[in-house]
């Protein structure tokens, strides 16, 4: 088949639709990558956001695929690439989820030039994130930290942590993985380094948007070889968020022909893991902006609801049982977080 795929225009949108479609190439089909501008890609200029306040009853995970999903319903795309974790726990009926591809590393990244980890940042650091979930569970291990707004694609953060605008930045490690060949390469850490012997370790290097600073001349060019990812989070430090690092792949529902062409890609194992840790948030009632970490290894689901000061945080750990669907075990774990008190924390956040 011929295959139109709809992205985002970012570098890493682009890096996973040209992931899917060199595989769908690799099965015989023939591809064609069409960008899509979105209302979440235009939130990320600050000029826009000042026209356009960015409020609590916003979807936040619809700015960034309504216009992807009216593409599909036009006939203009077959199919759309999406990091997961950007879709809405229950789909539209119209679509489906006809591909959930291998995951990557679905942890939190903390980036520094300067400090090792995060219990090493110097007290008041300032961390770059809009992440309330990363925000609660950093003051959880420290009350002390203070966040910066940060937006932007990986390049435009990497660059304003250069340019001193916040101490570290926290990242999830499949967008810098997944830019890996442009944006970093491995490195050696001296034998005294907290973190020798820990891998994967890896250099940012900002390469600078040239097209952009010759707009904005004034504006500051990091040297090179400045950032680094300083610490790959475990999950009792920083639960990722439900679905972060796998890629959802939409059609419509009734394109019988898509699906079948698209389904060759998906991972059992990574889409157990995922429904999972979906159904886990929506029986909560959660989105992208409450506070829920989640992630699923082995069918055994970790799962956390954090207040927003982080002074209170609330853990569950529930392995399948033999036979059990994803849904049962993301229901059964929510259930046990509400019984802990969940809903109180989540309050907060209505």
């Amino acid at each position: 088949m011929h295959l139109r795929l709809g992205s985002r225009g970012s570098q890493l949108a682009l890096w996973q639709a040209n992931h899917i479609a060199a595989s769908l190439r690799g099965a015989g089909h023939t591809t064609k990558i069409t960008i899509i501008r979105t209302t979440g890609d235009r939130m990320q200029d600050p000029a826009y956001v000042k026209e356009n306040p960015v409020t609590p009853e916003m979807d936040a995970k619809g700015i960034f695929i309504k216009e992807i999903e009216e593409a599909l319903l036009r006939g203009e795309i077959d199919l759309a690439v999406h990091s997961l974790k950007d879709l809405p726990t229950v789909m539209d009926p119209r679509f489906t989820l006809a591909a959930i591809p291998t995951r990557a590393d679905a942890r939190d990244a903390l980036l520094s030039p300067e400090w090792v980890q995060l219990h090493t940042l110097p007290d008041g650091a300032r961390v770059g994130t809009t992440s309330p979930r990363r925000k609660a569970q950093m003051l959880a291990h420290r009350p002390d930290l203070q966040f910066v707004e940060i937006r932007g694609n990986i390049d435009t953060r990497l660059r304003k942590l250069a340019a001193g605008q916040c101490d570290a930045l926290v990242l999830a490690c499949a967008g810098i993985d997944r830019l890996g060949a442009r944006l970093l390469h491995p490195v050696d850490l001296d034998p005294a380094h907290p973190e020798h012997g820990r891998a994967p370790h890896v250099e940012c290097v900002t390469h600078a948007d040239h097209d952009h600073l010759e707009e904005h001349p004034t504006e500051h060019e990091p040297a090179g070889q400045v950032d680094w990812i300083r610490e790959r989070f475990a999950a009792d430090t920083m639960c990722p968020a439900p679905g972060q690092g796998a890629l959802g792949v939409e059609t419509l529902s009734d394109a019988p022909e898509v699906i079948a062409a698209v389904s060759a890609l998906d991972d059992a194992e990574t889409r157990y893991a995922v429904e999972a840790e979906r159904w886990m948030l929506h029986a909560l009632g959660g989105g992208c902006s409450l506070p829920v970490g989640a992630w699923c290894v082995d069918k055994r689901l970790t799962a956390n609801v954090t207040a927003a000061d982080g002074d209170e945080m609330l853990s569950s750990e529930i392995s399948a049982n033999e036979g059990e669907s994803a849904r049962s075990l993301g229901e059964r774990v929510a259930a046990d977080l509400v019984a802990r008190g969940a809903r109180e924390l989540l309050q907060a956040y209505a």
